[in-house]
């Protein structure tokens, strides 16, 4: 297992759980590309040393999925999960990077509106603390 340099262990242990999500689509979305590089130098076995890594992140990123909570959107969620795997399969199996780039499209889709969507809901948060206190006239 490979260790982290000093920066990434601290990026990640002080990391908001928004952030390590983002981190993990970043790594998914790194390991897609460095697969369609290897895919296109003929590299096979290079190719799918970064397929099974993009695997792992996204099978993680299924793994916690909190039904409960999340209802709907997990669910949904699931499903590009098990798209994307399946995409990959794909890819590893036929050598076709189409299955790469369809799931690096869903990746950053992903990576972005959850980027959005973290951004607004701190935004929000930071106008809520900020609003004057209600005062009643009278």
């Amino acid at each position: 297992m490979r260790t982290l340099n000093p920066y990434q262990n601290t990026q990640i242990t002080t990391a908001t759980p928004e952030k390590i999500l983002v981190l993990l689509y970043d790594g998914a979305i790194k390991f897609t590309l460095l697969a369609q590089e290897r895919m296109k130098q003929k590299d096979l076995a290079g190719k799918g040393v970064y397929i099974g890594k993009a695997l792992a992140i996204v099978t993680e990123l299924m793994a916690t999925l909190n039904h409960e909570i999340g209802g709907e959107v997990a669910a949904n969620l699931e499903q590009l999960y098990i798209y994307l795997i399946g995409e990959y399969g794909k890819a590893n199996l036929n050598n076709e990077v189409s299955h790469l780039e369809n799931a690096h499209k869903i990746l950053v889709t992903l990576r972005d509106t959850w980027t959005e969507a973290t951004e607004i809901w701190y935004q929000e948060r930071s106008e809520q603390r900020h609003e004057p206190l209600a005062t009643s006239v009278g």
